[in-house]
């Protein structure tokens, strides 16, 4: 039963189950032992796959495929929130450099005046 869960919230994320294994420090076969429920899984190995999955342990135990998938796609739009922000932040930043460098030609040419007046 906790078997299919992980394997139900690993395929909403997006994991292969070699990622998660990898992360968890064993082989993809071994951890197809525990989505299949040929191996029981201890509660620490059981938080550290929820800490990797990014859901609470109770939410594990307590799977809903419908929440976690919600969750998942808030968690998505949050992301692309803040990427799109990050975009905005940088065009601003690029606006001000283009500025600053037309500040700097202007003073140069400024100066080449002045340089030529002497």
């Amino acid at each position: 039963m906790i078997g299919e869960r992980l394997r139900k919230v690993r395929i909403i994320k997006g994991y292969s189950q070699d990622y998660i294994a990898s992360f968890l420090e064993i082989s993809q076969a071994a951890y197809s032992d525990i989505e299949t429920g040929k191996t029981k899984v201890n509660i620490e190995r059981l938080k550290k796959i929820a800490v990797f999955l990014e859901v609470k342990l109770n939410e594990l135990l307590e799977f809903d495929e419908r929440k976690i998938f919600s969750m998942e796609k808030e968690r998505k739009t949050e992301q692309i929130n803040d990427i799109m922000m990050l975009e905005v932040l940088f065009e601003k930043e690029r606006e001000l450099y283009k500025e600053q460098i037309n500040n700097l030609k202007n003073e140069i040419v400024y100066l080449r005046n002045k340089l030529d007046k002497i």
